[in-house]
């Protein structure tokens, strides 16, 4: 699991949004599934979806 998300935009790619992940859940060891019970999981997720701006067709 990374400390930082780094959300590049289109080509030509240029850096759009940084963004420095700070779990607080003191059982989730980094671990991918672990990190889902942390609190702030979800805003994290809904933010970096958010950023990067996909429509789906």
């Amino acid at each position: 699991m990374a400390d930082r998300v780094v959300v590049l935009t289109n080509r030509p790619a240029k850096i759009k949004d940084v963004i420095d992940i700070n779990l607080t859940c003191p059982n989730c060891d980094r671990s991918p599934m672990k990190s889902r019970e942390a609190p702030e999981f979800k805003d994290y997720f809904n933010k970096i979806w958010k950023e990067l701006d996909i429509h789906v067709k």
